[in-house]
């Protein structure tokens, strides 16, 4: 297993990395190419939409052919995605380069995720996922400060380098044993009972929520006096806080139950979303930002390892598994970016922030419904 958890978290650092990259980078190009909020949303939501349209045929890839050769496809995407948007110079090619990152990164997830889930333990599965998904948040740790980067060396250099790296980890895949398939491919999900597609709900919200804080908060902090730097270190904190989280999150999923840090999850969202928008200081926005990440960081591991429990009782392939896992964070994703940005051109930030708290409440009341007859 340790061999496969090395790969699978390297790939998910690099890919997730990419994806972050934008924070400090949307007010650069917001400024350089003229964007409206809309527009940036559109943007930073792309690889999100990338990712819900391929989540199912990731999934099926790697129920059918296996997850080698789809980890192969969706890294070979991410190499020659990241050198287009290094060189792009309008907003429709890094939008269509976003996409395509997004696409690979659902073959990457898919692959990657059956592969680890299939070799692990199911008492540590909490454990193992909340470490896989603490190296993509450290990804998300990465991201920033390359994106930045980006911003004062050049774009070409950096996602040229993003591209090296891409081809490094498909020589390394190539060399690791691949995991026998574990289930039924897609027609295993007419079976699929509540508690399948409650954990898919479940990991649409905190996505949800973060699709909408990437788009909002820079900008909020871009507009009260930070500047590109300020606000990669700001991410770079609170990916910090969340990735070192996680792994924990994920234990106590494994001892108490995977319902009890989400729901946590969702009363500290609804409480930090509802005083983002009041805060007119930078110090305090700066905290506020560090503190909304850190709530998002007991969903990912419980609800990830819900998702794997519940395929493997239905027998369903855990590629598939990882497909639904990317079309929620996805769905969530595209979501928080677009709507969110949306939502602030039109009816200002606080209009946003009401949406995702009510959602956070009402999945709040399901899961108090539900936990009784939810073991972990």
């Amino acid at each position: 297993m340790r061999k496969v958890f090395a790969l699978v978290a390297a790939i998910v650092f690099v890919d997730t990395a990419f994806y972050a990259a934008i924070v400090p980078l949307l007010p650069h190009y917001v400024d350089q190419l003229d964007l409206s909020q809309t527009q940036a949303g559109i943007l930073t939501a792309s690889y999100a939409a990338g990712t819900l349209i391929a989540s199912l045929p990731g999934g099926m890839c790697a129920a059918r052919f296996g997850v080698r050769p789809t980890v192969l496809a969706g890294l070979s995407l991410m190499a020659g995605s990241s050198l287009v948007f290094g060189f792009a110079t309008s907003a429709p090619v890094l939008d269509g380069a976003r996409f395509a990152q997004g696409v690979g990164g659902a073959f990457s997830w898919a692959g990657g995720f059956a592969w680890l889930m299939a070799t692990a333990p199911a008492e540590r599965r909490g454990e193992v996922a909340g470490s896989a998904i603490a190296a993509a948040i450290f990804g998300v740790v990465a991201g920033p400060v390359l994106g930045a980067a980006a911003v004062e060396i050049g774009a070409r250099e950096v996602f040229a380098g993003v591209a090296v790296a891409g081809l490094g980890l498909m020589a390394w895949a190539v060399r690791v044993p691949p995991a026998p398939r574990s289930g039924e491919g897609i027609s295993g999900l007419a079976r699929g009972r509540g508690g399948l597609w409650a954990a898919v709900g479940l990991f649409s919200v905190p996505a949800a929520f973060a699709g909408a804080i990437n788009v909002l908060l820079p900008l909020r902090l871009d507009a009260l006096g930070a500047g590109a730097v300020l606000i990669g270190a700001t991410f770079l904190v609170a990916a910090v806080v969340e990735g070192t989280m996680t792994p924990f999150v994920g234990r106590l999923s494994d001892r108490r139950g995977r319902l009890v840090p989400i729901a946590f999850g969702l009363i500290a969202s609804a409480v930090v979303g509802a005083l983002l928008p009041v805060i007119g200081n930078l110090d305090l926005l700066l905290v506020g930002t560090v503190a909304i990440v850190a709530a998002l960081a007991l969903f990912w591991a419980p609800a990830s390892a819900l998702l794997s429990d519940e395929a493997e009782a239905i027998g369903l392939d855990q590629g598939l598994a990882g497909a639904l896992m990317n079309l929620a964070w996805a769905g969530g994703q595209v979501i928080g970016g677009s709507l969110g940005g949306a939502f602030a051109d039109t009816a200002g930030d606080g209009a946003a922030y009401a949406v995702l708290v009510a959602a956070c409440l009402l999945s709040l009341g399901l899961v108090v419904r539900r936990a009784p007859a939810t073991a972990s």
